[in-house]
């Protein structure tokens, strides 16, 4: 994508044909780039994006269509308290031209996010029913005085410490991922049904009620779950295979309250175009319960 021709023909082939008949608002160049240690993918990303940029100019889609690129939340060096947020230094020359990018640009940052994580890592020392949005205690950011009554909201409260200590108060962050596994691995504590029904359902009642983080409260959350299916050819421990909403035949995985908006569901493997179908059903009306 950092050549001029190539990404041309890329958005005139995949992005342009489609526009009038589907909403695309934004191309996200790579997937947590800075997890691949690979430093030459690390210098080319921001070039790629500002190509990829201009070719949406040059064809007069940048007001639809805009371009950023997602990472992992272990970017931060520091994630608590949220006041303190830190990126790594190691990315410092590559991320505050990143930022840049965002802000000439007005193109969100995007995090992915899994409180999961945390919890299965350390269970006796983090609380369940804070990474689960249920009530609890809380914690308090000694700093400034805001409690924190979910982990999720102080992640994203600590991305945006971060990047106004590289300068900036004029960008977006936005949950690009996040998402909790039915199942998992023995290892893989806290992976179960009643925990990702919670997890997902309780954070969908959040978004609707547009709230804001404690530091941003006039902003509200704008969040991507992770995922509509299970994926059962997805390599790594049983919960990469389990983080869906839905069974690849359209059935519930567990109960989160959009089932009952959706269409009885027939799944046939032999109809291609029947696949489609369904997924176009349940991507709009989740898409509709998260808007409403």
């Amino acid at each position: 994508m950092t050549d001029p021709i190539k990404a041309q023909n890329w958005i005139q082939q995949r992005v342009q044909p489609y526009l009038t008949r589907t909403k695309i608002t934004c191309i996200t160049v790579g997937n947590e780039v800075y997890k691949t240690y690979d430093h030459l993918l690390w210098s080319n990303l921001l070039p790629a994006m500002q190509t990829v940029y201009n070719t949406l100019v040059n064809l007069g889609l940048d007001k639809q269509v805009t371009v950023t690129t997602a990472h992992s939340l272990d970017i931060l060096s520091v994630s608590f308290p949220p006041s303190a947020g830190a990126f790594r230094q190691d990315l410092g020359e590559y991320l505050h031209g990143i930022l840049n990018f965002h802000a000439q640009v007005k193109s969100p940052f995007l995090i992915n996010a899994y409180p999961y994580f945390a919890y299965k890592d350390k269970p006796n020392e983090v609380p369940l029913n804070y990474v689960l949005f249920q009530p609890n205690q809380g914690t308090m950011d000694p700093n400034t005085n805001l409690k924190y009554d979910n982990m999720l909201f102080a992640q994203i409260d600590a991305v945006y410490s971060a990047i106004k200590a590289m300068g900036h108060t004029d960008i977006e962050v936005r949950i690009s991922e996040t998402g909790w596994p039915s199942r998992g691995d023995e290892n893989e504590v806290g992976a179960t049904p009643e925990n990702a029904g919670l997890y997902n359902g309780n954070l969908l009642r959040r978004i609707e009620e547009k709230q804001g983080t404690p530091a941003k409260p006039n902003v509200p959350i704008d969040i991507y779950v992770f995922a509509l299916f299970n994926e059962n050819q997805k390599p790594g421990p049983t919960s990469e295979r389990n983080y869906g909403l839905f069974y690849p035949d359209g059935t519930p995985v567990y109960n989160i309250g959009v089932q009952g908006y959706l269409p009885e569901l027939i799944y046939s493997s032999a109809s291609t175009n029947n696949g489609f179908f369904i997924c176009s059903l349940l991507v709009l009306a989740i898409a509709y319960l998260i808007s409403s």
